[in-house]
């Protein structure tokens, strides 16, 4: 982990040190806006093409829109498993 991103980012960075600690780098890229990324709800985290060892030419990174429609559907889903319905009920 880079001296800037700990500085930037000292809660978030210790996180990302930890997982890819356990699981590598390549877990962490693989599942950085499951596993990592919504953490920034309570602390901030950077983006991942922030990340020391992120790799434009190898690895990819969502956009935006791409977070939130992901992160909504992943909200429905949740809301369908609590209710026990299927989408569109």
């Amino acid at each position: 982990m880079t001296d800037t991103l700990a500085e930037e980012y000292p809660e978030g960075a210790q996180y990302i040190r930890d997982a890819v600690a356990e699981h590598g780098e390549e877990w962490v890229l693989d599942h950085y806006y499951e596993k990592l990324y919504p953490l920034g709800v309570l602390m901030d985290m950077p983006e991942k093409d922030e990340l020391p060892f992120y790799d434009e030419t190898e690895d990819d990174s969502l956009t935006e829109a791409e977070r939130v429609e992901m992160y909504r559907a992943w909200g429905e889903y949740r809301e369908n498993l609590r209710t026990g319905t299927k989408p569109g009920q």
